[in-house]
């Protein structure tokens, strides 16, 4: 059969959910939280090979929960075909329960028993599904298990029959072989002459088998390096892809002899990283191994995408969170031995930061901003209701944005709230999950200079959903003291290192002291300081300001992060005629995403809501003509 080739890799075998430690130096007995991520050896290296630019598939199992849900999501967000990723109603997702003790040490506590993945079996997939493919990536496994097995050569011999490459990780677990007691999963090598054997039915199949040296000592069935790699030859002519840490690995080419020495393959050096955690680290070097291999960059190009994903994931937690995108990864080879750490290298860790969110691009954004609380406190004040109503009013708000936002069509992707946690919080909660832009206050009303809302930012963000924005006004200008401009650098850096940390992207707001001169000019000037200063924001927020204007700020953010996501436009209570010029102004400034615009929309509505003179009902309808209007003049910028 001749089937055309619309993937580049098909990845059978395991994929699990990772829990990670992230008290590192503890015994997994003393672990307090962790860090939830996609894993799994071909999870793995199907989301590594995704984010190296390789249209990989998933062919496995999954639970009918959360927890598989969150797996296809992970995999889908960075372009993996999940067709063949199968929802399981009988199995739950499989687990794994990792730790960080030292550099080399990494309990692991495998959760498998009749989980999902390994229910696979040859019914799941058709011989034209497998045929789609160039390659397909089979980890050792499912080699283990008489269902899975048959699974797997089942896959091979459609591979065999139709032109698709066929790799083997060798990825030796002894606990899943059986070996050792369910809580040892950290032991990578026992002996044992049924593994080899049942390894060494199958070798002759593959076109390239790729393993650390103990890897192919349970395949070669010996614990000498070369009488292992010999002892293999002799069942495969496949190309023999040995990985040695910090060595880098060597490469036997397909058909040949094994020479008598180590290093009489091809051999590829690595770079020296300071390691933190070994774990995934394989699963990145097939990644970029196969990068190298599907792209016919001959075996020394794989070899150095192989090595340099191995090193960079050694150096960071987790596994596929780690995986390099293609950007990073090049960027990394092109300097890396002036890299000895690259878990502390400020440009890799942004580009690894910017390449890997989880949204890949908001435009036409219309926000509606009520994280306003000073205001409202002093609005409440002003026509003696209760503050306690706030809350409450907060609720209606959202509910006149979610009502607008159907009726004008940008419910998702184009729709999106600024929301704080003080009285807004059960917004908060009703929108998240809804694929709406949520953004989230930490600066203290008001305050110059710079202070946070409630104390230690790192401390908050532990508690706050990913997909929050977190917003910072700074009220900032050039021309400040230099104490004043010392105190709110230093909390601005704090805040954006904050972010960096734990993956929350950052919004920046600047507004010029009413107080101060008034120059739109020096928007460009502020923002061309704080990338000298190394913050480099996801979200700039800005008044509005003339084309000219746009076209200086546009440049400084273009010259200095071109991966920054934009610049919303803010408010600052200005009357609803004046956004027709603001909105027109930044028609040719594609940076401007949207807007984010709080009391033109929601101001006297509210005010007349506190002091009684609007019910609930006709408040959501005052509020969403305003919120409508403003999404109109937006829409019409351009003409």
């Amino acid at each position: 059969m001749k089937t055309e080739k619309t993937l580049d890799l098909i990845c059978l075998g395991r994929v699990a959910v990772d829990l990670y430690a992230q008290q590192i130096g503890s015994r997994l007995e003393d672990v307090a939280t962790f860090s939830k991520y996609l894993g799994g050896s071909s999870g793995n290296v199907a989301y590594g090979t995704a984010v190296q630019g390789v249209k990989s598939s998933m062919l496995a199992r999954v639970g009918d929960e959360h927890m598989g849900r969150f797996l296809r999501e992970e995999l889908e967000r960075v372009g993996v075909d999940t067709s063949h990723l199968i929802t399981d109603k009988e199995r739950l997702t499989a687990l794994v329960i990792l730790g960080i003790k030292d550099q080399d040490t990494f309990p692991l506590i495998f959760y498998r028993d009749n989980c999902a993945d390994m229910a696979i079996t040859k019914d799941d997939f058709s011989e034209e599904y497998i045929a789609s493919a160039r390659a397909l990536a089979i980890t050792g496994t499912h080699l283990s298990h008489p269902k899975t097995r048959e699974a797997v050569l089942t896959a091979l011999e459609y591979a065999g029959r139709n032109n698709v490459k066929r790799l083997l990780d060798i990825d030796y677990r002894p606990v899943l072989w059986g070996l050792t007691s369910l809580g040892d999963g950290e032991t990578r090598f026992i002996d044992s002459e049924a593994v080899t054997k049942s390894l060494q039915e199958v070798l002759h199949h593959f076109d390239v088998l790729v393993g650390t040296e103990e890897e192919f000592h349970i395949a070669g069935g010996a614990t000498d390096t070369l009488t292992a790699l010999k002892n293999v030859r002799k069942v495969s002519q496949a190309t023999l892809v040995c990985k040695r840490g910090a060595l880098g690995c060597s490469v036997f080419v397909e058909g040949k002899d094994i020479p008598d020495d180590l290093d009489g393959g091809i051999n590829v050096y690595g770079v020296r990283v300071e390691v933190l955690n070994v774990l995934g680290a394989g699963d990145a070097f097939m990644s970029g191994l196969i990068r190298g291999y599907l792209n016919n960059e001959g075996w020394e190009q794989a070899c150095r995408y192989a090595n340099a994903c191995g090193a960079l994931v050694v150096s960071r937690h987790g596994c596929s969170p780690a995986m390099p995108t293609k950007v990073e990864l090049d960027n990394y080879l092109a300097r890396a031995e002036a890299v000895p750490r690259p878990d502390l290298d400020e440009t890799l860790n942004h580009l690894h930061r910017v390449t890997t969110r989880k949204v890949k691009e908001w435009d036409d954004l219309c926000i509606f901003a009520f994280d306003h609380r000073k205001q409202l406190v002093d609005m409440a004040n002003k026509c003696g209701a209760d503050i306690r109503r706030v809350p409450k009013l907060k609720t209606l708000l959202l509910k006149a944005a979610e009502q607008t936002a159907k009726e004008e069509g940008i419910y998702e992707g184009h729709a999106g709230i600024l929301a704080d946690t003080t009285f807004g919080q059960n917004a908060l909660n009703a929108i998240t999950g809804k694929k709406w832009w949520i953004g989230r206050p930490i600066e203290e009303p008001s305050s110059r200079p710079l202070n946070l809302e409630h104390g230690d930012l790192g401390s908050q963000l532990a508690s706050w959903p990913l997909e929050h924005v977190v917003k910072c006004l700074a009220f900032y200008h050039p021309k400040d003291n230099a104490e004043i401009k010392a105190l709110q650098d230093r909390k601005l850096k704090e805040v954006y290192q904050a972010c960096c940390r734990t993956g929350h992207e950052l919004l920046v707001e600047l507004i010029l002291p009413a107080d101060m001169e008034q120059n739109e000019a020096y928007y460009a000037e502020m923002l061309a300081y704080f990338y000298e200063l190394g913050i480099k924001p996801d979200w700039w927020k800005l008044p509005g300001v003339s084309a000219k204007a746009w076209e200086d700020i546009s440049a400084i953010i273009n010259a200095n992060d071109p991966y920054c996501r934009g610049i919303l436009i803010l408010g600052l209570d200005a009357p609803e005629e004046t956004f027709e010029k603001v909105f027109k102004a930044s028609a040719s400034a594609p940076l401007v995403r949207g807007f984010a615009v709080g009391r033109t929309i929601f101001g006297q509505p509210s005010a007349d809501w506190l002091a009684g003179k609007l019910d609930d009902q006709q408040l959501v309808e005052a509020v969403s003509e305003r919120y409508r209007r403003l999404i109109t003049l937006w829409k019409q910028r351009s003409n």
